[in-house]
């Protein structure tokens, strides 16, 4: 039998990519120091982070584990090969567990993105052609769920209005777990279904398209957190009327926040803590509404990546009939087992994604006809 890519070192490398074992240990020894320190737990939100980093941790250790088992399995199923042994379907067996594995891992590897980590909101609308983009847009919020059951995630569906006779107008849910935004950039965009419609008497091929957009799960609260070092305070004598009036002492605040040049300043009190108090009330006041302008840039910039429903802006197109394929135009992906894919099983089409989007590189030779 001739040996896979699994020997011939891609994928061995990979391994050691995704582990070092012995500093991964080193980590988690510190973690399990700190977490065991007495006022550990006096920082809420610094000790969820700790423990949410001891998790990712034992989950790479454990990976670690198991691929080194696999990898000694597959080695000894070959040494048994060589001496005669009919171990090739074992053999297959193994090797396609640990690829999938490792496929697994390298997509965890390559969420780096901002929100990657988050949970998601998803919404999906049908395109022009009424009942048949309504049941397509049906049958991609099964898919979405099924993926998600099939991954024992979260799933809440928060709006659905249902369609005239068949499928759905619209529909918004939720899916929470592991890095779920970031898994699913692979399905922005437009999908394109081919196929023998049901809802035709006449049996004719149909075309219909349903958008797909995720957003990430953002917390509600924006906190300000104004660092000291991140201030530069200004003194400065107060103007006003002269006289018994006069400010004879610097009293006024300037504060200038150097990360994001905000400047404010504060002269109405005659005390220098309470213009300073007054100083710091604006700023905060200030910084909340920078943060709030970025998030809505975010948001608009979110909203501008949406493309328009119909021929031409497809990132998936599903074809039925005249043949039964799935195939990705961004990263020519193509698969043939079409049910498959319908019942959740999307990750080849997320990994591919996320390998396309980080190298630029495709998966598939992109030969594939498909029918207009």
């Amino acid at each position: 039998m001739k040996e896979s890519t699994l020997r011939s070192g891609s994928k061995l490398t990979l391994c050691g990519a995704i582990f070092d074992a012995p500093a991964r240990q080193q980590q988690l020894t510190k973690l399990e120091a700190e977490i065991n320190h007495p006022e550990f737990w006096n920082q809420p939100e610094k000790s969820q982070r700790v423990m949410q980093a001891r998790k990712r941790l034992e989950e790479a250790i454990q990976n670690a584990s198991a691929v080194t088992a696999a990898t000694s399995d597959i080695d000894t199923l070959f040494e048994l090969a060589k001496e005669g042994e009919n171990v090739n379907g074992e053999l297959e067996r193994e090797m396609k567990a640990l690829e999938t594995r490792l496929e697994h891992l390298e997509t965890g590897m390559l969420l780096s993105g901002e929100n990657d980590a988050r949970d998601a909101i998803i919404t999906i609308h049908p395109g022009a052609g009424g009942t048949e983009s309504q049941d397509w847009a049906e049958m991609l919020l099964r898919m979405y769920l099924r993926w998600a059951e099939r991954n024992k995630y979260e799933a809440v569906l928060t709006d659905r209005l249902e369609g005239e006779g068949a499928g759905i107008k619209s529909v918004t849910f939720e899916i929470n777990g592991e890095s779920i935004y970031g898994q699913l950039q692979s399905e922005v965009g437009v999908h394109r279904l081919v196929r023998i419609s049901p809802f035709d008497a006449n049996a004719r091929r149909h075309t219909s398209f349903a958008s797909v957009f995720v957003y990430p799960q953002i917390e509600d609260e924006i906190k300000i957190d104004i660092r000291p070092e991140d201030l530069r305070v200004d003194t400065f004598r107060a103007s006003g009327a002269g006289g018994q009036h006069v400010n004879r002492t610097d009293s006024a605040i300037r504060m200038t926040h150097l990360p994001t040049g905000i400047v404010v300043q504060c002269q109405n009190e005659r005390s220098q803590h309470k213009n300073r108090s007054g100083a710091l009330k604006q700023l905060r006041a200030k910084l909340y509404e920078f943060e709030m302008e970025k998030k809505r840039a975010a948001d608009q910039k979110l909203e501008d990546s949406k493309l328009e429903i119909n021929f031409g802006s497809q990132i998936r197109s599903y074809v039925l009939a005249p043949y039964r394929l799935i195939k990705d135009h961004r990263t020519k992906l193509a698969i043939g087992d079409v049910d498959r894919v319908l019942d959740g099983d999307i990750e080849p089409f997320i990994h591919a994604y996320l390998v396309w989007r980080k190298t630029g590189k495709v998966v598939g030779d992109g030969k594939e006809d498909l029918p207009d």
